[in-house]
């Protein structure tokens, strides 16, 4: 199978990794992970002056028309920055939703801003006791005389502070874990009844646990057509995804195995670089064979993330999950172990640049 990419595709993804080589250090990293916000807004701009938030819209919608092999190139090469900014929760994750739920005036309305950087859309879906199970929503709304009210709580919505809107998924009839009967509404944050309970994530980013009591929307804030359950776009949007965080989690791991074996080559130990030991060797190939594994699983979720039929499409992103996955845990612990300055989560670019 030919695995290269067009010219096109190349100089998006040469265009990204320029971007975040030059301007997104993990010195500055760490700079906007102090701030209040956790995020950039400059960064967030030069993405879309980039056309990167605009690569999963059409282009009748003002967009870039690209698609999942697209939307790799670019999580890849912007995965060695562990980018703040909600790159995949808007422009991917929102932007799928938008694009392949929403009606044509919401589209109209959503997808020019979200692709300019004017607004960053974030989705509101996952619940503690649903356990990762996309159609568990216990969160309701109900109809009202001039449009619905939100109870309910949605846990650890990923860059739910840096939101301009959130898309709130929510029950209008049947029960937690019914494929039918889930609706998307548009919630901006302040509304009142509305609450965010941010915090840091494990990395410094930033999240919020939403509770939403008695919060009143009106009609026209119903995401698509109010007979259509939105279960099965929002089950493919988070396919789409999980497809893309594969590939960020790709360029991660590149970027920890190549900074491993640079220090493994300049590192002197008993007169020689301690890259030409055996054992250290062995170690060293076993990293690259699983990045090589992971390469083709990415490569495979993207393939497979637009595949209509939901059970093979969910067994091919839950096969790449599970082995970049563990990848991504092998890969880490042997780089903190012959790297020797390379710390869990905040300092490989500072580490390598001070060991040896």
């Amino acid at each position: 199978m030919d695995f290269s990419f067009s010219e096109e595709q190349q100089q998006l993804q040469d265009a990204i990794s320029r971007f975040v080589q030059g301007d997104y250090s993990f010195d500055r990293r760490h700079k906007i992970l102090k701030t209040a916000e956790g995020w950039s807004r400059e960064v967030w701009q030069g993405l879309a002056d980039l056309g990167v938030l605009a690569m999963n819209i059409p282009e009748a919608d003002g967009g870039l028309g690209y698609g999942p092999i697209e939307t790799l190139l670019a999580m890849q090469s912007a995965g060695p920055a562990m980018l703040c900014e909600p790159l995949l929760d808007s422009a991917v994750i929102a932007t799928a939703l938008v694009r392949d739920f929403a009606s044509p005036e919401q589209r109209a309305e959503l997808l020019p801003a979200m692709g300019s950087g004017e607004r960053i859309v974030v989705l509101a879906h996952g619940e503690a006791a649903g356990r990762g199970q996309p159609v568990w929503v216990e969160t309701s709304a109900k109809k009202s005389a001039d449009g619905y009210v939100l109870n309910g709580h949605k846990a650890v919505v990923s860059l739910a502070p840096a939101a301009d809107e959130l898309l709130v998924s929510a029950r209008v009839s049947g029960q937690p874990g019914d494929a039918n009967g889930v609706a998307v509404f548009r919630v901006a944050p302040g509304t009142p009844g509305l609450t965010l309970k941010a915090f840091k994530t494990l990395d410094g980013r930033r999240a919020a646990d939403l509770v939403l009591a008695d919060v009143k929307v009106p009609a026209s804030s119903l995401l698509g057509a109010p007979t259509t359950s939105a279960t099965a776009a929002i089950d493919r949007a988070l396919d789409i995804g999980l497809a893309a965080l594969c590939a960020e989690a790709l360029g991660v791991m590149e970027a920890t195995v190549n900074a491993t074996i640079d220090y493994l080559k300049t590192r002197q130990q008993f007169g020689q670089p301690i890259g030409r030991f055996q054992a250290l060797q062995h170690r060293t190939a076993d990293m690259l064979l699983h990045l090589e594994q992971s390469r083709s699983m990415a490569y495979l979720a993207a393939m497979h993330c637009n595949v209509a039929d939901d059970t093979q499409r969910h067994k091919t992103l839950s096969a790449a999950k599970v082995v970049i996955g563990n990848a991504c845990r092998f890969i880490g612990q042997q780089a903190v172990q012959l790297h020797g300055g390379m710390g869990m989560t905040e300092e490989p670019t500072s580490a390598t640049s001070s060991s040896g």
